[in-house]
């Protein structure tokens, strides 16, 4: 199996600083061709944002710099992932906080993450917040779940997706890290498809386009080289921003083949 990997971020229509941060990187192994991909998007009214997203990212990278390799070595497993994966998480939702606090920001700061490791046989994700990883084949499936108060209510009963892409609350995060007082990250894990598109992205990149839309640009059949994949990304942002999305835009894509 190999790997294409493309990535575009915007700062939108309205905000003047880009708080979202990213990184994706395909990876030569012992164990043969990766992509690592991890998607931040700082918390849009508290301060500072764009440090604690770039934190995280840089924090999630140095674990493919320096525990990574350990690892393709001695060989690993789900386990070994959730545990390395959810340490950085709580780690850095205290740096982050600790931060916030010398600074004396009485906000706060903070940051959603989902992060991708995909191998030629198992993904792995990390989430916590809204940012989200989906898989294009066929269709078009969510892999993670939202911590968002929409969401629960979405669960739960008390409202439908419908009510929930207008409702006055559907940024309001249940947790993201350094502003939350503990975090709890879901994980999933799964096998990586052959001839699929991956894609992590930024609530802004969701919220006013369909799903379909996202299937029609983003299928495997149209994302076969990494400036073709680009282009297509580019025009789903450009729609999100005609149909006045307000927030910071970003999404990566990863064609497995």
């Amino acid at each position: 199996m190999d790997f294409i990997i493309s990535a575009i971020t915007d700062i939108g229509t309205t905000k003047s600083t880009n708080q979202d941060s990213f990184n994706v990187r395909v990876l030569s192994t012992p164990k043969g061709k990766m992509v690592f991909a991890v998607l931040c998007d700082g918390m849009g009214g508290l301060s500072k944002g764009e440090i604690a997203s770039a934190s995280l990212v840089n924090g999630y990278c140095k674990w493919v710099d320096n525990k990574l390799p350990i690892l393709c070595e001695e060989g690993f497993d789900d386990v070994d992932i959730r545990s390395d994966w959810t340490e950085i998480a709580i780690e850095y939702n205290e740096k982050i906080k600790n931060y916030g606090k010398k600074c004396g920001l009485a906000s706060g700061l903070g940051t959603t993450v989902t992060a991708i490791l995909l191998t030629e046989n198992r993904y792995y994700i990390i989430n916590v917040g809204d940012t989200r990883a989906y898989e294009i084949s066929d269709n078009v499936t969510v892999m993670t779940r939202d911590h968002s108060v929409v969401a629960r209510e979405i669960e739960q009963g008390i409202i439908t997706p419908e009510q929930a892409k207008n409702d006055v609350r559907r940024s309001v995060l249940l947790q993201c890290i350094g502003a939350s007082e503990e975090v709890y990250p879901d994980m999933f894990f799964g096998d990586t498809k052959l001839n699929a598109v991956y894609m992590l992205c930024s609530d802004g990149f969701r919220h006013e386009i369909s799903n379909e839309e996202i299937y029609n640009s983003l299928n495997p059949n149209v994302m076969v080289d990494a400036e073709g994949m680009k282009c297509n990304m580019q025009s789903l942002v450009e729609l999100n921003k005609q149909r006045q999305e307000r927030d910071n835009i970003s999404v990566i894509t990863v064609r497995t083949f």
